[in-house]
């Protein structure tokens, strides 16, 4: 864990993901990987913009790619649904990683979002079902998986695609059960008190670190990624060489193991007496 900007509130933080120019996995990809060849459709309904996915090498090395898309313009978030995944997106995205997991590739998540879509026909389609079977079978794929949250990592539409062996974010990333503006929409009924909610959340990397959900933090380039995209796709391309290096040399059961322990552990609890 090595930051720039570990004193910034939330707030701070919401701007700087949120900032015009902030690089998108379109960006990060090309940077990080090599001969990416994407792959479409859930092959139930129909192909969803807002999950790119794929196979590629990484360092020479078979991987598959999972990324959540955001747009820079209106046409491009049209295309990509405001970067909010379709049940169909998360369908592409659990057929790509069994894909994965039988011919033995590590999957890489890239994970950026404000939530899955909330609309009528998504869940007439099964988004709640699509997100429980997305972090139900993540949880027992027999590959690696790394997760990074470039931005936002926003309730459920964030967490189908971080049930990993190891979750790192970008050092001005957050990641909640609920988006801020959601947060005070419920707890003020104000969505205008956003920056507010954030900043009593505990959603920041640092936050998470202390809280034992994310297990690193990678630094961004000065100012924040959208500085120096090169840069922070350099400081992405080192932690996930790191990672992969240390979960791929475990065996299947530790492996398995360890992620689902990863998760019995999140959090405090306690039991009552009988």
């Amino acid at each position: 864990m090595n930051t720039n900007n570990t004193s910034l509130p939330a707030s701070k933080r919401l701007d700087i993901i949120r900032t015009f120019g902030r690089p998108t996995v379109r960006d990060y990809i090309p940077l990080i990987f090599d001969d990416f060849f994407e792959m479409h459709g859930d092959r139930l309904y129909r192909d969803d913009g807002a999950i790119l996915g794929g196979v590629a090498y990484f360092k020479g090395l078979p991987v598959t790619v999972i990324a959540q898309v955001k747009g820079r313009s209106v046409e491009e978030n049209q295309q990509c649904g405001f970067g909010m995944p379709h049940p169909e997106g998360y369908r592409k995205a659990l057929r790509l990683a069994h894909q994965a997991e039988k011919f033995h590739r590590p999957i890489i998540c890239l994970v950026d979002t404000a939530g899955a879509y909330p609309g009528v026909e998504a869940e007439k389609r099964g988004q709640g079902e699509a997100i429980a079977r997305s972090i139900t079978e993540f949880m027992t794929i027999k590959t690696p998986v790394i997760s990074v949250i470039l931005g936002e990592g926003g309730s459920g539409g964030a967490l189908a695609m971080c049930v990993c062996d190891e979750l790192a974010m970008l050092e001005n990333a957050i990641y909640s059960v609920i988006s801020p503006r959601g947060f005070a929409s419920i707890l003020w009924k104000d969505a205008a008190r956003e920056r507010e909610a954030a900043d009593i959340m505990h959603i920041t990397a640092e936050d998470l670190i202390s809280l034992g959900v994310c297990d690193y933090v990678i630094k961004e380039s000065e100012g924040g990624a959208h500085n120096d995209p090169e840069q922070t796709a350099e400081y992405i391309s080192e932690y996930i060489f790191e990672a992969l290096k240390r979960n791929l040399q475990k065996g299947l059961d530790e492996l398995l193991n360890g992620r689902y322990n990863r998760f019995r552990t999140i959090g405090e609890f306690e039991e009552p007496s009988e």
